[in-house]
């Protein structure tokens, strides 16, 4: 198994997807979803993508582009769907998509979309690789994108 069959294979591992009821204490004064904790829910569903994919101490570094493509209304019902996009020696990046479902009705459609950057931290909070040589060791010695026997 090669680095990269590992990283693909743990970024499919990593996916992440929370679903939430968007509830009035959710919501701002035109009764929809407040951006503020949009970007709450987009940044802890990445922290676990990101912890997921690593399996090391993350910390958030950076929102890049936040899109708010359509608004969302209160009493409806948000999927939030994040994925490891880039791997670096010691960060990566995971996008979010977040969907908005009205719950009476069938369908759905993305209504905010935005990138994450986050850094892996060692015991003094200093930058440490994402994924530690000897991890990846393991892996290939196992031929598996974990470090523990299949």
């Amino acid at each position: 198994m090669t680095l990269d069959e590992i990283i693909s294979q743990r970024k499919s591992l990593a996916k992440t997807h929370v679903t939430k009821a968007v509830f009035p204490d959710t919501t701002n004064h035109h009764d929809t979803l407040f951006g503020g904790t949009a970007l709450q829910w987009m940044d802890e569903v990445s922290f676990i993508a990101a912890t997921r994919f690593s399996r090391q101490r993350i910390v958030t570094v950076s929102s890049d582009k936040i899109d708010f493509k359509h608004p969302v209304p209160a009493g409806s019902v948000v999927e939030l769907i994040a994925q490891v996009i880039e791997v670096g020696r010691t960060s990566l990046k995971v996008r979010v998509d977040m969907y908005v479902e009205d719950l009476y009705q069938d369908g759905c459609e993305k209504a905010i979309t935005g990138v994450f950057s986050f850094v892996a931290i060692d015991e003094n909070k200093q930058p440490t690789p994402v994924l530690p040589q000897d991890f990846i060791d393991l892996c290939i010695a196992n031929n598996s994108a974990t470090p523990l026997e299949q």
